[in-house]
């Protein structure tokens, strides 16, 4: 109840922009898990062209993520969210009933691009619609993402029972009702006139020091949130032996940021400075990762239900903690980045964010990656766990430092860009 009764207080904007996020998990969910599959066993692709359709979508999304947010500034968040959805429907519903190649990247050029439009557009809104209750925001914010991203395969794996296209087309249907729910109830803010060109908000976001700092320290928190989807199912599955293991982690952090979510952000905001709970949260980040070393490197399999269930402890331990110090972090994060310059470049804020979240996503992924890959040919198969809690670390230190400095801007007031 009290949950609800929060997100009553918000102006009408913000509960719009709520439900558009759990529609858009939704809709992406319920096709792009199953995506790669129709390409190569529907559609004949080969594992090359599959790895081209799937990486020119990721591609067009985090690397066009700073024209999406521009475009946000300039002409005001409300078009830009429009377009991305209605661009996603086409895109989606090209995925539906497209089969040559070139139609096939079409979607994936569209669909991505559509998320690089509406990501920071959607952010900026809330950021300036929410006011000093930004952090609640986008608390409830991740709480309606976290319920579409339950939702949305829990979907797919039912309309799949039909086929892919029944499932694509439905998803497309979800971002052209979401496109006109928008153009007719979410209210218009004229964009600020502007008197300098996109390059020159561009320069003045990269040269805000204080800001790139931040970006960077925040490497650690998408590096560790994305091992959600490579190493802790990996780990689930080999400490159980049970492929199922997998959808566990999901489920435990699932039930953690649908119940504790608002409660835990609310609890935090009035207790100290915001980079103490994301410097907390990083920290925490960071210990999610020893206790499934404890089994990583177990040899054998687990001795029947009793064993598979005692291994898989340490792992689901692990989940929850990663969980929990994204539930902590993140909503301080999404509250920061809009302090740190005018209210005006609020959208290139948050698309130079993510541009530099994506490439930390890349890299971060590649190294766990090798870890994993040297660890099991060495025996090692705590190193992947040992370098995913050092990168953790890194970034908990690099927040408490910028806090030290007086680099992290007040929540209710932006920084002084830093000159040196």
């Amino acid at each position: 109840m009290r949950t609800w009764h929060e997100i009553r207080r918000f102006p009408l904007a913000v509960r719009l922009l709520l439900v558009n996020q759990l529609g858009v998990n939704t809709g992406f969910y319920l096709l792009i898990p199953y995506l790669a599959t129709h390409l190569g066993e529907n559609l004949g692709l080969s594992a090359a062209a599959v790895g081209v359709v799937l990486g020119v979508r990721n591609l067009s999304q985090q690397g066009l993520f700073l024209v999406g947010g521009s475009a946000s500034d300039r002409l005001g968040p409300r078009g830009v969210i429009i377009a991305g959805c209605a661009l996603r429907t086409v895109g989606f519903a090209l995925f539906a009933l497209g089969d040559d190649l070139a139609v096939l990247l079409a979607a994936s050029v569209l669909s991505g691009f559509a998320g690089a439009l509406f990501n920071p557009a959607v952010r900026a809104y809330l950021a300036q619609e929410a006011g000093d209750r930004k952090a609640e925001a986008f608390a409830l914010f991740s709480m309606f993402a976290t319920a579409g991203a339950l939702i949305g395969p829990l979907l797919g794996s039912a309309l799949l029972l039909v086929d892919f296209r029944t499932s694509a087309l439905t998803a497309a249907g979800i971002f052209a009702a979401l496109t006109v729910a928008q153009a007719l109830v979410l209210p218009a803010r004229k964009a600020a006139p502007r008197t300098g060109t996109v390059l020159t908000d561009w320069r003045e976001v990269l040269g805000n020091r204080a800001f790139l700092a931040f970006a960077l320290a925040m490497v650690g928190m998408f590096t560790l949130e994305n091992q959600l989807y490579l190493l802790l199912p990996d780990g689930a599955r080999r400490a159980t032996g049970w492929d199922g293991a997998a959808g566990l982690v999901f489920l435990v952090g699932t039930l953690a940021n649908l119940t504790l979510q608002l409660r835990l952000t609310r609890a935090l905001k009035e207790r100290g400075h915001r980079a103490r709970w994301i410097a907390a949260g990083l920290g925490l980040m960071a210990l999610a990762f020893l206790p499934p070393a404890l089994v990583a490197g177990g040899s054998g399999g687990p001795d029947g239900a009793a064993g598979a269930t005692l291994r898989a402890l340490p792992v689901l331990a692990g989940a929850l903690l990663l969980h929990l110090g994204v539930m902590a972090a993140q909503p301080f994060v999404m509250e920061l980045v809009p302090g740190f310059g005018r209210a005006e470049l609020t959208g290139t804020y948050f698309g130079v964010f993510y541009v530099v979240s994506g490439i930390a996503a890349a890299v971060g992924n590649t190294v766990v990656g090798w870890a994993m890959d040297t660890g099991e040919r060495g025996g090692a198969g705590w190193l992947p766990w040992a370098c995913c809690a050092l990168f953790g670390l890194a970034s908990a230190l690099g927040v408490a430092w910028l806090h030290r400095r007086g680099s992290l801007p007040a929540p209710s007031r932006p920084a002084v860009p830093a000159t040196a």
